[in-house]
């Protein structure tokens, strides 16, 4: 990077008027590299070939390699159909770094006026190098970090810096690349360019910025604990089988057997389906979900981030009072002030204030003569006018300090206006009368008001149990007055850097932050433990946005945010935030009720595995068996997407060591069962090898429905409706391994008596389970 040295005032004005030379303004194109953000983004084929490198995955993959190795080609096609279908359902989710990326770029300016040769000539933008000097006009946006020169303007940096009103620039300033030129014009030297302007690090921050989803974390330590128990049973199921001396033939489908038993197959597929099913939802509700993850966070989320400008107010100038003095009314101070403002224009207070003065008007105006636009010299605007008399009047309006320092001294002005000040409001002074007689007529305080909804957000928020801090940009003194008008009451962070290791109760806000700050108190928050939301609206919010696990644009986001945010609020307020969440903890139950059914399954299914082993001399189930109960099972189960649950009162947590552990106590209940069936089919009916292993499969899909509605409802299991198609799904799975077991299809037949004696018996367990089970949530607070 090219440094700079500060400037004279002799070599600022040589640089005015000759400016880079061409040959050198090469030279440093081709040192730095073009003013422009790099691109970096995954292409389609490697997202979707990380959708076969993952735990469940490359399970299937294995289990697809034994079944080939064997000869079984229709039982490899069916997994591969199972292993394609998990990725296909997660590829189309990704992908959402690159967008935002595109939308930063496409916020900069296309062209930039610089001065070459002691010349002014138009450039790209991605041409500008530190050193060159450019002009900044009405209307433009900043092309990379400048330091003003010459001239005087009124730049909009909220998409970087977060703050609602504009600063007035002059010599010695420096702004940003995407600070917008709201008034006046100015020659600049840029400073930096590229990745190292401000704005080239935000992009940065959102490129890097990545978070490993609770759904990722769950999948992967349920994957974790089932294959360190099961793995431990498949090894002593194998050594078991060579003890018994039984062939190569037997031991390998066995083996196969138990590895497919142990994959959690849909698993994956169903955090999706219901994560979909909740996006789907919240669209109806002015929510777009745009990542499906932000939805799983939604449950688990308690920690909400919230950008001030904007986001909990308007993002829009407005007049918050009116102090009128001399014996004057609000109304008429409102009319003088709209006199001395702009019309039409784009700076903010002169929009507020002729909009206050429209609600309100007023009688007997003067009639105006002559405008003065504002003159960030004198730090006032001011307009000629006549009264109804023809009395020449001049009206004035600025900064406190100038204008009373026009007219007499007035104790009960200044009082007014430090009381106003220390409000947070910016305060102007209005002054009126004949031109070589004013007084201070009235003051006119502005601010950013809040959204009308905002402070019942938070206070909603709170009884969830989700904590909410204020993050922004804008000064400690303005945020305090809004954080207290929204219910956010507690200690302001001090000026400056937060601290590293900052956590969420120590502060209420966090003032005067730039987007690389807010990205940071996110991480920070984060790796306390919290699982994080930032809800913001600007360009100066994407880092965080993305960063956080539930990143939130509202609806008047850019569409920087939008691109950033895992959650976009389509229409206007918040509420949506808080349907979100509770949407999100509907999504958590029915995921956990798949989850503890698969966990308390798929631990039955092996250990039941190795009894019949002991018991039979034999494998009492075949690959082909145990594919058709994947199927049957696994993926009829994803019904429980769609369940009728209630969301809890608090955070949801994944807390998958102790859904292990419960699901080891229920399926060690289960095997009970499981066990009690077969002993009966081969010592009390004389069932041969082929009839037990019809048995077995047929006592697995009965108890797999019995633990099923046992672990839907976290309370008894009557205590809530299951859904229809969690219905329709039970009768379809009961219905197909019926007919399969009775009919002889794909397995040895068993009389249709045997089968409804299963059936019985099964339905009469699930009560008894769900005694069993009602100690264990209690004990792991499932709730």
């Amino acid at each position: 990077m090219v440094s700079l040295p500060e400037i004279s005032k002799d070599a600022a004005d040589t640089r005015l008027s000759d400016g880079l030379a061409a040959a050198e303004a090469r030279r440093r194109l081709d040192e730095i590299g073009p003013n422009a953000i790099p691109d970096a983004g995954t292409t389609a084929w490697r997202r979707a070939a990380r959708k076969f490198w993952a735990p469940v995955p490359c399970m299937l993959e294995a289990a697809i390699l034994l079944q080939l190795a064997l000869g079984e080609y229709v039982e490899a096609a069916v997994i591969a159909m199972l292993l394609v279908l998990n990725a296909a359902l997660g590829f189309f989710q990704e992908g959402r770094a690159q967008a935002t990326l595109e939308a930063l770029k496409s916020r900069l300016a296309l062209n930039a006026s610089v001065r070459r040769d002691r010349a002014w000539q138009t450039v790209p933008v991605a041409e500008l190098v530190p050193g060159d000097i450019v002009k900044l006009s009405l209307g433009a946006v900043v092309g990379a970090d400048v330091r003003l020169l010459d001239g005087e303007v009124l730049l909009d940096q909220s998409m970087l810096t977060g703050e609602s009103l504009p600063i007035e620039g002059g010599p010695g300033l420096e702004t940003y690349a995407g600070a917008l030129v709201r008034r006046g014009e100015a020659v600049a030297e840029v400073t930096a360019t590229g990745s190292r302007t401000k704005f080239g690090r935000t992009a940065e921050l959102v490129r890097t910025a990545h978070v490993v989803s609770s759904q990722q974390k769950a999948v992967l330590r349920v994957v974790r604990n089932l294959a360190l128990f099961n793995g431990a049973i498949v090894v002593l199921q194998v050594a078991y089988a060579s003890f018994l001396g039984l062939p190569a033939t037997e031991i390998v489908p066995l083996a196969l057997t138990a590895i497919l038993a142990a994959i959690p197959v849909a698993l994956p597929a169903t955090f999706t389906l219901a994560s979909a099913l909740a996006a789907r939802a919240l669209a109806g509700r002015g929510v777009l979900p745009t990542r499906l993850s932000a939805v799983d966070e939604a449950a688990t989320m308690d920690v909400l981030c919230a950008d001030k400008t904007g986001t909990l107010t308007q993002n829009a100038l407005a007049v918050t009072a009116v102090r009128a003095m001399s014996g004057l009314d609000d109304r008429r101070v409102l009319a003088l002030a709209a006199l001395a403002s702009s019309e039409g224009g784009q700076d903010p207070v002169d929009g507020a204030i002729r909009a206050a003065a429209q609600r309100a008007p007023g009688t007997d105006l003067p009639r105006l003569t002559k405008f003065v636009p504002f003159d960030p010299a004198n730090k006032m605007s001011e307009a000629l006018a006549r009264d109804a008399a023809g009395d020449e009047l001049r009206v004035v309006k600025g900064a406190f300090a100038r204008v009373s320092g026009l007219a007499p001294p007035s104790p009960e002005a200044v009082a007014a206006a430090e009381e106003l000040e220390a409000q947070g409001f910016r305060v102007l002074a209005i002054g009126a009368g004949p031109p070589a007689a004013l007084r201070l007529v009235g003051l006119v305080a502005l601010s950013d008001p809040p959204r009308t909804d905002s402070a019942a957000l938070v206070a909603e928020l709170r009884q969830m149990g989700v904590h909410t801090v204020m993050v922004t940009g804008d000064a400690p003194a303005t945020a305090a007055v809004v954080a207290h008008a929204v219910g956010l009451d507690g200690a302001v962070c001090p000026p400056g850097k937060p601290p590293a290791a900052v956590r969420p109760e120590e502060f209420a806000v966090f003032a005067g932050v730039f987007p690389e700050d807010k990205f940071h108190i996110v991480k920070a928050f984060q790796e306390a433990g919290h699982t994080v939301g930032m809800c913001g609206d600007g360009a100066n919010d994407a880092p965080a946005l993305r960063q956080a696990q539930m990143g939130i644009a509202v609806s008047t986001a850019t569409d920087v945010a939008k691109s950033a945010a895992g959650i976009v609020l389509t229409e206007p307020g918040l509420g949506g935030i808080v349907a979100a969440v509770r949407e999100g903890r509907v999504a958590f139950q029915r995921i956990l009720t798949y989850t503890l059914r698969s966990v308390t399954t798929k631990i039955d299914q092996l250990l039941f595995l190795t009894v019949g082993l002991v018991m039979t001399g034999h494998a009492i189930l075949t690959p082909l068996l145990m594919v058709i109960l994947m199927i049957t099972g696994d993926f009829l189960s994803m019904s429980s997407t769609t369940d009728n649950v209630q969301p809890s009162l608090q955070p949801n947590a994944w807390r998958i060591d102790d859904v292990t552990i419960a699901g080891i106590v229920m399926g060690l209940c289960n095997l009970l069962f499981c066990s009690l069936v077969l002993a009966i089919g081969k010592f009390g009916l004389g069932f041969g090898t082929g009839a037990l292993r019809t048995l077995s499969a047929v006592t697995l899909v009965f108890s797999g429905q019995a633990v099923f509605y046992v672990v839907r409802e976290r309370r008894r299991l009557w205590s809530s409706r299951p859904s229809l198609w969690l219905v329709l799904s039970s009768v379809a799975d009961v219905l197909i391994i019926v007919t399969l077991a009775s009919g002889g299809i794909l397995m040895a037949p068993i009389r249709l008596s045997v089968i409804a004696g299963i059936l019985v018996a099964a339905t009469a367990f699930a009560v008894l389970l769900d005694q069993a089970k009602t100690a264990v949530f209690r004990q792991f607070r499932m709730a």
